[in-house]
């Protein structure tokens, strides 16, 4: 019972003492990490409306300027091919009705009228051609805005992750390769 005294005396002495391991400071403040940002439902719709008003813009709205060089080099690149076919198309087509008039004093002697109607019917169909690819550039300049506005407002995190997994088979001793979805609460 005297050894019970004495560290009963011990305790009392040692756990006396006021100890400031913990101290309060007033600069320290907690910040809620799984709020997450408002969304602005009509940012990808402002974004496709820059984008079909001047093409190149919702890219800018979208704060991805690398794309604005790629976007008018598309557009630039068949329209050129389409001004390009479309002179070449009239100059024919020109030379052929001249033909059909009389006239023999055409750029295009060495050619005989069959000729000429296949040329204009080439360049006609590539004219035609390279309208529709400009028209699919542009189209697929404002759903590039609109879809790259959608997800920039998409929450990406760590916690979601897929990843390939290779695994021993028990009973054949064999790998099996799978993929694996994986969630963090």
């Amino acid at each position: 019972m005297n050894k019970l005294h004495y560290i009963i005396v011990l305790f009392f002495l040692i756990g006396n003492q006021s100890l400031f391991s913990q101290e309060v400071i007033n600069g320290l403040v907690v910040t809620d990490t799984t709020k997450m940002k408002e969304i602005d439902p009509l940012t990808p719709a402002k974004a496709a409306f820059y984008s079909a008003i001047l093409p190149g813009l919702g890219q800018a709205y979208n704060k991805k300027y690398w794309k604005i060089p790629i976007v008018y080099g598309a557009i630039g690149t068949s329209m050129y091919f389409y001004l390009d076919n479309n002179k070449k198309y009239h100059s024919y087509r020109d030379a052929y009705k001249r033909r059909l008039a009389g006239f023999n004093d055409d750029q295009y002697q060495y050619l005989d009228d069959s000729r000429l109607v296949q040329a204009q019917r080439f360049y006609q169909r590539n004219r035609d051609l390279s309208l529709i690819v400009t028209l699919g550039f542009y189209i697929l300049n404002i759903v590039d805005a609109n879809v790259d506005a959608h997800l920039i407002q998409f929450n990406v995190s760590d916690k979601l992750s897929v990843a390939p997994d290779v695994y021993q088979n028990d009973f054949t001793a064999k790998p099996n390769i799978g993929l694996t979805l994986n969630y963090k609460f």
